[in-house]
């Protein structure tokens, strides 16, 4: 359909729940931007729809009968790829399965609320719908795959009625760059949108000495501790998800709890982090701002700031008086952003001292390490 001679975004909704689909379609059409093309209760259904409607983006329920949510999305990343945006619960195996969904390659998710999602749909109808306007002009590269057990269980794949042989893995990543000894620098990240994935590929390279590093990476409380206990079994690095009090040290990374801001603080020659609740700031909590100004204050010329993928502009000020302050700052590039917002802004502030790819942010990290 096109309105003004402006096309609609068309919207395919994925989710066994007929009320989740009917409510989803009711507020997602008050937008006159958006035009649901169709609904679907399973993966069967919506394959269907995606080759009868060539949606622009689609919103899919975690949890799927006939088919797992997850299995669903990797055929689509691998063959079809399109933007997806999980639609998820505020559970544990929830949080798993979204987290998962993420590496996968959904682009984002929205969290039903706690209550009555028909009495509460408009707590995410307008989170939704600003994601569907944002990723809805991004485009997909297809996945590839490097699941293991993935690799182990499907050796080919129907598609378009066609076998496909799935992709020989490349060569493993061996080794990471030399780290000089700094117990007293620390590193401060802050990511929005795509940042699971970003924060993952910069951990996993980091080496067990790494200085102390905090996070923040927007995102629901729950989803933060199944977050780190992920990273956790993937990097070198411990990663735990951070509580009040606790010391920022070599080999640590904390990252800052869903629904709570963090702080860095100082205490003699001991960093630590203070978690606490308050208002929203930058429209977050916890806010990239929040953590960079307390860097600022407490860590100046001995701290680095990294911004990652994300929307809006959380972080832009926070990092400006982090470069004031004598430390060292560093965005990720337009290219390898899912969303160039928060580093964009930093970057407009001229609060970034290097502008680089998300595949050279570890190194850069270092070079500044050994300065």
């Amino acid at each position: 359909m096109i309105m003004d001679g402006k096309k609609k975004i068309k919207v395919l909704i994925v989710d066994d729940s007929a009320v989740v689909r009917n409510l989803l379609t009711t507020v997602l059409s008050k937008d006159e931007e958006i035009e649901v093309i169709g609904t679907a209760p399973n993966p069967f259904v919506a394959r269907d729809k995606i080759v009868m409607f060539n949606p622009d983006i689609i919103t899919l329920d975690v949890e799927m009968p006939r088919m797992d949510g997850l299995t669903f999305l990797r055929k689509l990343m691998t063959y079809y790829p399109i933007p997806v945006i999980m639609v998820s619960s505020l559970t544990e195996s929830g949080c798993e399965t979204t987290l998962k969904a993420l590496e996968i390659g959904a682009l984002d998710f929205v969290t039903k609320p706690k209550t009555s999602l028909r009495d509460s749909i408009n707590q995410i109808s307008q989170e939704l719908i600003e994601k569907i306007k944002v990723f809805s002009k991004i485009k997909i590269k297809k996945k590839e795959i490097t699941d293991e057990e993935y690799l182990k269980s499907d050796k080919a794949i129907e598609c378009r009625g066609r076998p496909m042989c799935l992709p020989t893995l490349s060569g493993e990543h061996t080794g990471s760059p030399l780290l000089v000894a700094t117990t007293h620098k620390i590193i401060a990240i802050g990511a929005s949108t795509g940042g699971t994935e970003a924060i993952k590929k910069v951990l996993e390279q980091f080496p067990t000495n790494t200085p102390g590093t905090i996070i923040v990476q927007h995102m629901p409380e729950k989803f933060t501790k199944s977050f780190a206990e992920r990273l956790n079994s993937l990097c070198g690095v411990e990663v735990r998800e951070a509580q009040d009090g606790d010391s920022v040290i070599p080999g640590r990374v904390l990252i800052a709890p869903g629904n709570y801001h963090m702080l860095l603080r100082r205490d003699g020659a001991r960093y630590y982090v203070k978690v606490k609740e308050g208002p929203l700031v930058s429209h977050h909590r916890p806010s990239v701002d929040v953590m960079f100004n307390s860097v600022a204050e407490y860590g100046a010329a001995n701290a680095i700031g990294v911004i990652l993928t994300g929307m809006g502009a959380d972080g832009s000020a926070g990092m400006l008086n982090m470069k004031r302050a004598g430390a060292k700052t560093i965005a990720q590039d337009e290219n390898s952003c899912v969303v160039f917002g928060m580093p964009k802004e930093a970057i407009k502030l001229s609060a970034v001292d290097k502008v680089v790819s998300l595949d050279q942010i570890t190194n850069t990290i270092f070079s500044f390490l050994q300065n």
